[in-house]
């Protein structure tokens, strides 16, 4: 059986709309507010170009039902946390909260990050300043861009995880 992959084609003239396609389907989906890029830099608000391993699924337990998939699935606590400070030796990881260094909180009060998928973008090991925090999640209702990130409806994700995709290919607009 050939691994699912999944493809994310940025619309041409967009910013940030884009179509995901995996098997079949062809979804809308919503990446960083400044597109796509090369150069990924830390805040840049754009969404790395390329080929990247899925390597973990997190979600709100509270929230959501867990996904069905073949990755490694994770509740998540109100102590989790992203390390985004390029200072760090903790650089794109997670990190348990109280933490020190700059991060941002993955059990939020709105449901972008119900369900996390981790990208595997500038892992192992991490270069400093190059990004971090590069995830699948929800998409807000106003579908506003993300900050990098790949964001989709709830029903969209959870039906991209039950196809058990291993990599993601983010191209750049056609």
């Amino acid at each position: 059986m050939s691994e699912m992959m999944i493809h994310i084609r940025p619309h041409t003239g967009s910013g940030h709309g884009a179509q995901l396609h995996c098997g079949h389907k062809i979804m809308s989906a919503v990446i960083g507010k400044n597109g796509v890029t090369h150069s990924k830099k830390e805040g840049d608000n754009a969404t790395p170009l390329g080929l990247f391993p899925l390597v973990r699924v997190f979600y709100r337990a509270d929230r959501v039902t867990k996904p069905l998939t073949s990755l490694p699935v994770e509740a998540l606590s109100p102590k989790d946390g992203w390390c985004d400070d390029p200072q760090s030796p903790d650089y794109n990881k997670k990190v348990i909260l109280p933490y020190a260094a700059h991060h941002e909180k993955l059990w939020r009060e709105d449901n972008v990050y119900d369900i996390i998928v981790v990208i595997a973008y500038n892992m192992g090991p991490a270069v400093p300043g190059r990004g971090s925090a590069i995830f699948m999640h929800l998409q807000r209702p106003t579908l506003a861009p993300t900050e990098g990130c790949v964001a989709l409806s709830q029903n969209d994700l959870l039906w991209v995880l039950s196809t058990n995709p291993q990599h993601i290919l983010i191209h750049a607009p056609a």
